[in-house]
């Protein structure tokens, strides 16, 4: 799958959990109780240990797209693509990573908070450019004016995006978000309360829909 492909399925999808947790075990059950709930592309970050690992055990379901997050170099990048990732995301610019994406097929999101930074990101090789963190830039006024300076780039907001102010996020002109710790709540996983999670991802799978 081309990087242009897998940002028209995350722009049909308009949301991304970021799964982001202490433990493995935690990361895998949230994203099975997801997967449940009906969505079916999830970031893994390189700081749940063993990263790599996890991300291979997810991507073997077919019916599963599985990016990486937080990568910090190309090692490291290239660890996740062998894995499987589909996707590499940093919330910096790192012109490091673009060639690992380009030799596998997958799709860059580097991050920016600025117009010279989008440029950078951009210039780096970034096929999105994330915006992070995005409630303490400016929240979707910050996202509206990048968007009327790059009309044309695939903004990704993250950080203090919810179900509630996704909409105002995507109406400001982001193409999708990434949501973490309004979904990937790790005291209700520890607690088993799937019931809980499942019901911010239907709140989430609403807002999609509407």
């Amino acid at each position: 799958m081309s990087a242009e492909a897998l940002l028209q399925r995350f722009r049909a999808a308009r949301a991304i959990p970021v799964i982001r947790t202490s433990t493995a075990a935690h990361a895998a059950a949230v994203v099975g109780w997801l997967k449940e709930a009906g969505l079916s592309i999830f970031e893994i970050t390189m700081t749940i240990p063993d990263a790599p690992a996890l991300i291979r055990e997810l991507a073997a379901d077919p019916s599963l797209l599985v990016g990486a997050g937080t990568v910090r170099d190309a090692a490291a990048a290239r660890a996740c693509l062998d894995a499987g990732a589909k996707f590499l995301v940093a919330p910096w610019v790192d012109a490091e990573l673009a060639a690992p994406c380009r030799e596998a097929g997958a799709a860059l999101l580097l991050g920016a908070m600025t117009p010279t930074e989008v440029r950078a990101a951009l210039a780096a090789g970034a096929d999105a450019v994330k915006i992070f963190p995005a409630s303490s830039a400016g929240g979707p006024g910050h996202v509206k004016a990048l968007r009327s300076v790059f009309p044309g780039v695939a903004f990704c907001p993250t950080g203090g995006v919810d179900p509630g102010n996704m909409p105002d996020y995507l109406a400001a002109g982001a193409a999708f978000v990434g949501i973490g710790g309004a979904l990937v709540d790790e005291k209700r996983i520890a607690a088993g309360d799937r019931a809980a999670i499942q019901a911010v991802a239907a709140r989430m799978l609403g807002q999609e829909r509407a």
